[in-house]
């Protein structure tokens, strides 16, 4: 049942359609096999009945002079016995009075016809014209073979028909079925065409009649309209939502720049709690330019807006965001390998944030005295970046989408906006290049792996 559920549609209707005809075709054979089969060896009864009335009246016994009983004419015996029938006259006491060459063993006359293996049996009385009452018995017989032949071959006949009108009925089945699902199956390809090209505006094919395929097809066209609209108002949507972001966060540089001077001022001037609350708001302030900045550079990846790229060594890169970072990362070994020359064509302030958040990452989410090694090197044509740390590593249920927004991977800094590395992400595609967590099932710390394509 499993292997016929795996079949297409149009050779499942044709079975069916075979099988039912099968069915009823055998049905309908059967009976008129039986019935022919009857009618033939009635038809073949009536006639053995009509020979052996003939021959009755065509023989008469006579007595002899001693009594005893003789068949006349006794030349119509062997004319009627000739081929595949054969003539007993049985006297009243049983004997045999005369019987045709190779005759059989008959059983006792009786009334009607009976089956004697091969041959069929039919008796009738004699008269002796003497006596004026039946004195013998004269046995017609005749073979069945012809009869059993005859039936052999209407049967063989039937069933090649119902063979016969199976098979056409699968071949009918399944013109039938392909000429049905046809109209199915170029909606299908237009589907797939239309998942494949993600364009909901692609027509989909037309049925010639109307019927259930021309209703399906109608609510596929609506559908894939209202799909087409609803993605024309999110696209809409979110390009506004986008340069709402970016140009929020350009605005509001500015006045977090000079907020972040006045801070500094100020708690420079400032001595004791005073002090203490100006640089508790310098670094909120500082929080914040940064968030800014990250909301900006998303922004600006989503609305494939790219800044003016160069040359850019990207080993400056990662010693510059390893000394900007080392304040906070004073608690854990910060271990650096990044020979000069690794050259790539970027945006060195992306590139620059690109290897801060994967620093800072991993001072956040290690406790203090966790190395954390920075290696950069090049490798089959790309330059590889590599920041692991020995610390409990990503938590397995994050593992998969750790790289998209507002996820966090938990343990200390799990407090953090949750865009670092969806920005380490974009910067990476941005520039051509990508971005893994290259952590096995059992090992200890995570080690995230960014490969930019290099240039002499």
């Amino acid at each position: 049942m499993k292997r016929l559920h795996s079949l297409p549609v149009r050779w499942r209707l044709a079975l069916t359609s075979a099988v039912l005809t099968f069915v009823i075709l055998a049905l309908f054979a059967v009976v008129i096999g039986k019935f022919t089969e009857r009618q033939v060896y009635s038809n073949f009864d009536d006639d053995l009945s009509i020979a052996a009335a003939d021959l009755q009246q065509e023989l008469r016994v006579r007595p002899d002079y001693n009594g005893r009983f003789f068949i006349e004419p006794t030349g119509n015996l062997e004319a009627v016995g000739a081929g595949d029938a054969a003539v007993r006259v049985i006297g009243a006491s049983g004997a045999v009075l005369a019987q045709t060459k190779d005759a059989p063993d008959l059983p006792p006359p009786s009334d009607g016809v009976e089956d004697a293996g091969s041959w069929h049996v039919v008796s009738r009385p004699l008269l002796a014209t003497s006596v004026g009452g039946p004195v013998a018995w004269v046995q017609y017989a005749k073979r069945e073979d012809s009869v059993s032949a005859t039936v052999a071959q209407v049967n063989a006949f039937l069933a090649f028909g119902v063979l016969a009108g199976t098979g056409l009925a699968l071949l009918a089945g399944l013109a039938v079925a392909r000429r049905a699902i046809d109209p199915i199956a170029r909606l299908t390809s237009a589907a797939k065409e239309v998942a494949r090209t993600r364009d909901p505006a692609i027509k989909l094919p037309k049925s010639p009649a109307e019927d259930e395929v021309a209703d399906l097809a109608r609510t596929l066209e609506e559908m894939l309209a209202a799909l087409g609209a609803a993605r024309t108002e999110t696209e809409a949507a979110l390009s506004r939502q986008r340069e709402f972001v970016a140009d929020a966060s350009h605005e509001l540089r500015t006045p977090l720049t000079s907020v972040l001077a006045n801070l500094e001022l100020l708690e420079a001037r400032l001595a004791g709690e005073d002090a203490e609350i100006a640089e508790s708001a310098l670094r909120s302030s500082r929080r914040m330019r940064r968030l800014v900045g990250d909301l900006l550079l998303l922004a600006r990846a989503d609305a494939g807006r790219e800044a003016p790229r160069g040359p850019v060594d990207l080993a400056d890169v990662v010693r510059d965001a390893a000394a900007e970072e080392a304040p906070v990362a004073a608690s854990h070994e910060l271990d650096l390998d990044v020979p000069s020359g690794l050259m790539v064509d970027g945006v060195r302030d992306d590139l620059h944030r690109l290897t801060l958040n994967l620093i800072e990452n991993a001072v956040a989410h290690t406790p203090p005295g966790t190395p954390v090694h920075v290696s950069a090197r090049r490798e089959n044509g790309a330059v590889r970046l590599d920041v692991a740390d020995e610390g409990p590593g990503v938590p397995e249920e994050v593992r998969d989408r750790i790289f998209d927004r507002f996820v966090r991977g938990g343990g200390e800094g799990s407090r953090g906006s949750g865009l670092g590395l969806a920005i380490v992400s974009a910067v990476a595609r941005s520039h051509g290049g990508s971005v893994g967590l290259d952590q096995a099932e059992d090992a200890s710390g995570a080690r995230f792996v960014v490969r930019l394509p290099a240039v002499e």
